[in-house]
């Protein structure tokens, strides 16, 4: 499989176990999980050949290590819009976490803070590369450091993703350390 097909996989994996899994007639366990036959059968039901080799090539090459494969079953492991419980225990985290943006969320975001918008959780990343490849896929990148100790201390949970993403409901403006 080609750079450009398991993009392509990626994507389509992305719609369908974050958010619009109905739509190719799957239907996600409470944790998110499906069954790796049953999402192969829907894919090629719906025009999208994939096959077992392409599933754990995209879970092993991809990027973003979005999806866990485990026991023949696959999930993504966080974004989703659709309501599931990916079984994550609170966790302390570290001092600093990042997100990235672009500038023209910026007043927004020092009015309101971050919010999770459609998804469940506010996603943060735990150094600034990472948030800097966030904040690119939308312009150029603006990346706000995070005072996760002191949101931690005033009682706001963290929960970390199996790919090393940081999950919180809501950072408060307070908590954001602006660039400039």
């Amino acid at each position: 499989m080609d750079e450009q097909r398991l993009k392509k996989v990626s994507k389509f994996l992305s719609r369908h176990l974050r958010h619009d899994p109905g739509r190719i007639g799957i239907t996600l366990d409470a944790g998110g999980w499906v069954d790796v036959e049953v999402l192969l059968a829907a894919c090629a039901a719906h025009g999208f050949a994939v096959d077992a080799a392409d599933l754990e090539r995209v879970v092993a090459e991809n990027d973003k290590r979005r999806f866990a494969l485990r026991e023949g079953r696959i999930r993504a492991n966080q974004g989703h819009t659709v309501e599931v419980d990916l079984g994550l225990e609170p966790l302390d985290p570290p001092a600093v976490l990042f997100h990235g943006t672009t500038g023209r969320f910026l007043d927004a975001i020092r009015e309101e803070g971050l919010k999770p918008m459609a998804r469940h959780d506010v996603h943060l990343s735990p150094d600034r590369e990472t948030a800097i490849r966030v904040g690119s896929r939308r312009g150029k990148p603006v990346v706000l450091a995070i005072d996760a100790a002191r949101m931690a201390e005033q009682g706001l949970r963290f929960r970390r993703s199996e790919n090393g993403v940081w999950l919180t409901g809501h950072v408060p403006a307070w908590a954001i350390m602006f660039p400039g």
